[in-house]
C-alpha cells in the first residue's frame, strides 16, 4: 500500500505532546508512533519532493535518508538539555557540499508551522567570503532574481535579520552592492499553518516554492562551483 504524501493528524498530536514532554522515558514509550506517524511519511515525502527536483535542481537530488535530520538534538553546547527537536525537517544540499553549508533547499514540520526555505545559511567563513566577493560584480543578478515576482509570490525575504551593522573589513562602504554585502546569509521562506502539512496539496506547496527559488539557489551557489567547472573544462580539453 503506497504512503499517503501528508502527515496525519496524529503526527500533528504526537508533535504538541512532544513539546509538553520532550524527555526520553516519554519519548522511548511513543516511539513507534514517531516512526509510523512522522518519520515514514517524511520518507515518503521527500522521495516525492526529491523525484520532481530532477527537473529544476538536479544537483540536490539525493537519497530521502540522506536529506532528513535526526530527532535528536545535539545538547553538548547547549544549555537546553532537552533530548528532542520538537520538529520534522529535511535539507536538500547541493552534491559535493553536503558536509559543509552552500545553498540548498528546506522543509520544516513543527506542532505550530511548516516552514519552506531555500538560500545559504550559516555559511562557514571562507563561503560567506566567496559569496561577499561574487557580489562584488554579480549583485544586479541577485536584485533581479529577489525581485521575481514568481519568487515574491510565493515566499519572503530572510537576510535582514543578519545584517551586519557596518560593512565587513575589505568592503566598500560606498559599493553599490554593500546593503547585500552585509548580509551574513541569503535566503527566502515562506511559513504555513502547522495544518499544511496534513493536505494533499503538502508536496505542491513545497514544489512551488522550491521552484521559484531555485534561480537563487543556483547563484548562491556559483563562487563553489565555478572553480570545480573550470577544471572539468581544462581536463576535457586535454583528453
Amino acid at each position: 500500500m503506497p504512503e499517503n504524501l501528508y502527515f496525519g493528524p496524529e503526527a500533528l498530536k504526537f508533535l504538541r505532546a512532544l513539546k509538553r514532554n520532550n524527555n526520553r522515558e516519554w519519548f522511548q514509550a511513543r516511539r513507534e508512533i514517531y516512526e509510523r506517524e512522522l518519520k515514514r511519511p517524511l520518507l515518503a515525502i521527500v522521495a516525492e519532493i526529491t523525484k520532481a527536483m530532477d527537473s529544476f535542481a538536479p544537483d540536490h537530488v539525493r537519497p530521502p535518508e540522506k536529506c532528513i535530520f535526526r530527532i535528536y538534538r545535539d545538547t553538548r553546547f547547549s544549555a537546553d538539555k532537552s533530548p528532542y527537536k520538537t520538529h520534522v525537517a529535511a535539507w536538500w544540499a547541493r552534491a559535493g557540499m553536503e558536509k559543509t553549508s552552500g545553498a540548498g533547499y528546506y522543509f520544516h514540520f513543527s506542532s505550530t508551522e511548516v516552514i519552506i526555505a531555500a538560500g545559504i545559511y550559516m555559511p562557514q567563513r571562507e563561503q560567506l567570503h566567496a559569496v561577499r566577493m561574487y557580489l562584488l560584480d554579480h549583485h544586479e543578478e541577485l536584485r533581479k532574481i529577489l525581485q521575481a515576482r514568481k519568487l515574491r509570490n510565493v515566499l519572503d525575504l530572510d537576510m535582514e535579520v543578519r545584517s551586519l551593522s557596518r560593512p565587513p573589513k575589505g568592503f566598500p562602504a560606498d559599493h553599490p552592492a554593500i546593503d547585500l554585502i552585509k548580509q551574513q546569509q541569503w535566503g527566502v521562506f515562506s511559513r504555513l499553518p502547522a495544518e499544511t502539512a496534513l493536505q494533499k496539496t503538502l508536496v505542491r506547496e513545497v514544489l512551488t516554492r522550491f521552484r521559484a527559488a531555485a534561480p537563487l539557489v543556483d547563484f548562491l551557489n556559483r563562487p563553489f562551483t565555478r572553480n570545480e567547472e573550470r577544471k572539468r573544462q581544462y581536463i576535457f580539453k586535454l583528453v
